[in-house]
């Protein structure tokens, strides 16, 4: 068998790669520099891993996430491979010893953040030991452009250079518009680097838009059906998670809030909790998630609409990164954009940089009202070919959506935008159209166009609604200031010349039933006793995917665990035995 597929079931106990895995691997250990775009949950980690343990010599692992270093690390470690971590939550003797089992060979895989490196950058026995590798993780960091951009990260060219022996060089990220895919290369300094793009779409992902929903309601509604599954929902103020975590919290619900208002021991807590599934669902702003690790997040829920499509991509990737089916929800309303806008205006004061801001913003708007595939909406924005359809979101699945003929009503706005001569936004145009008496609208004499009160059968939320729409699918441009405006673009003019013809979809919410199974709920306890005494998280013995295979084969013999998913030589010799009493005792219980 193949070494690298021996590594692959001995460690990791899969019987095959995912896809790129094995050409990923194959150019690393051909030591070619390598940029790896992968989705969330596709298993880049193992495509550095893995050439660790074969390559001569030890690999740096760079990364922003303090926070994951220790699971990625205790899940090394429990599988037997030899790994270490230096940050700031070690003393000065702790890093000298890490630093010299790195040295001598006894550590193979070291995490650093990359604030780090200046310190080993004049550390003569660590720069010329033998450092077979450097792989960068989250590498979008290193570019201006990216969602977000660490300063430290531009310092790794330079110490790659210092470097005795030069290494190769491993960059992955699971975004990149095709501007920071080039600077990944320009500013790591990649020698003829090997490419794979393995795009963005994840097909265990379902992702949905839900307009006109008493949001409250359909929380509770959601996590009715969700009980004993984990999930985060996120929120774009603190205010909102702690009034919605104490009305959950009054109706039983199990849930944890975390915010950076709160003290840092609280918010470790209520992390360490939810990671050891103490708590079911976390309430969080985007403070929480970078780093979490967490395979068996079953959904994901925006309580209110992200501020760009890239904060939108991240978040939504914590669920299902065990490759089980998950969900994604976004509960829109039209007070989400004007608290993003009055943010936006606040907290930045370059003029460019509010008008990337803006334009970003108006995209993840675009996201809310398209009637276009979600995830191919979402591989568009990031430079990505794929011009198919996904098949695993509601614009896609719905089969109750029914198209309507709205080129009247499309005619009838896009005539208003042109009779007001562009110089008006989305709110003033919808009140022309319906008709509205305002004294503003009056002393700009806006009740006198010929397209004043033409669409008043109609509220002036639905207006807005079809603006946005229209907004979305391209019929209609908005500006990136302070006031936007509506603007005509070629779109506009052949719908308003009879050439193209306008359809709008209809939106039914759909519910999906959640899993239950006593056995698994078994091998779930049994998961965190040994989690606890081990002291690591419950998905560092064995993921949800592995247990549930348990509850399907039910095996007798260690060998029958040894054929399951995620089950290696050194886990079954730690955990086999028990695991296979707990399911033959479980049955034995439902036999008598």
């Amino acid at each position: 068998m193949d070494i690298k597929k021996q590594i692959l079931k001995r460690y990791y106990g899969f019987n095959s790669f995912r896809e790129g895995q094995q050409e990923i691997i194959e150019a690393i250990l051909n030591r070619r520099d390598t940029v790896a775009v992968m989705p969330t949950g596709s298993g880049k980690s193992l495509c550095f891993q893995i050439p660790a343990l074969m390559l001569e010599g030890g690999t740096i692992v760079i990364s922003p996430l303090i926070s994951l270093m220790k699971d990625q690390v205790d899940s090394l470690n429990t599988m037997g491979i030899p790994a270490s971590y230096i940050n700031s939550s070690l003393d000065y003797r702790e890093i000298g010893e890490r630093i010299q089992q790195f040295i001598n060979g006894s550590s193979k895989i070291m995490y650093l953040a990359p604030e780090r490196l200046e310190s080993l950058y004049y550390n003569k026995p660590f720069m010329s030991s033998a450092i077979a590798q450097i792989a960068v993780d989250e590498a979008h960091c290193v570019s201006e452009w990216g969602h977000d951009f660490r300063k430290s990260y531009k310092n790794i060219s330079e110490f790659v250079k210092a470097i005795e022996t030069r290494p190769v060089v491993s960059a992955f990220t699971a975004t990149a518009t095709r501007q920071v895919k080039e600077d990944i290369v320009k500013l790591l300094d990649l020698s003829g680097p090997a490419f794979y793009d393995m795009g963005l779409r994840r097909s265990n992902l379902y992702l949905e838009v839900v307009k006109g929903e008493n949001k409250e309601s359909f929380l509770k509604k959601y996590l009715k059906k969700r009980t004993r599954e984990s999930g985060i929902i996120y929120f774009s103020t603190r205010k909102g998670v702690d009034r919605t975590y104490s009305l959950l919290k009054k109706k039983g619900y199990n849930v944890g809030r975390y915010h950076a208002g709160m003290e840092p021991v609280e918010r470790k807590a209520t992390q360490d909790r939810f990671i050891n599934e103490e708590i079911d669902y976390i309430l969080s702003t985007n403070a929480f998630g970078m780093g979490i690790d967490k395979p068996n997040i079953r959904f994901i829920i925006h309580y209110n609409m992200p501020k760009n499509i890239e904060a939108y991509y991240q978040e939504i990737g914590r669920a299902g990164r065990d490759g089980e089916p998950a969900e994604a929800y976004l509960l829109f309303s039209e007070a989400d954009k004007h608290i993003h806008r009055f943010l936006l205006e606040k907290s930045i004061s370059d003029e460019s940089r509010t008008m990337l801001a803006g334009k970003k913003l108006q995209k993840m708007i675009n996201f809310c009202h398209t009637n276009r595939c979600l995830w191919r909406y979402v591989s568009d924005y990031f430079d990505e070919d794929n011009n198919d359809d996904c098949d695993n979101c509601n614009n896609c699945l719905d089969k109750t959506k029914k198209e309507i003929d709205v080129t009247i009503e499309t005619q009838k706005i896009l005539s208003c935008v042109f009779r007001v001569r562009e110089n008006f936004g989305a709110s003033t145009v919808a009140a022309v159209l319906k008709g509205s008496k305002s004294k503003k609208l009056v002393q700009r004499n806006l009740d006198k166009v010929s397209t004043y009160g033409i669409m008043n059968e109609k509220t002036v939320k639905e207006i807005r609604e079809l603006i946005d729409f229209l907004t979305a699918e391209g019929y209609l441009f908005v500006t990136h200031g302070k006031y936007p405006l509506l603007k005509l673009n070629e779109s506009s003019w052949e719908v308003l010349r009879g050439k193209r013809q306008v359809y709008k979809k209809t939106v039914v919410f759909e519910e999906h039933k959640a899993h239950d199974s006593g056995l698994f709920e078994v091998l779930r306890k049994l998961r965190r006793e040994i989690a606890r005494e081990e002291n690591v998280p419950p998905y560092v013995v064995f993921h949800d995917y592995t247990l549930e295979q348990m509850c399907e084969v039910l095996p007798e013999k260690s060998e029958e665990l040894l054929d399951i998913k995620g089950v290696g030589d050194k886990k079954m010799m730690k955990y086999g035995e028990r695991f296979i009493n707990a399911i033959q005792n479980n049955l034995g219980v439902r036999s008598e």
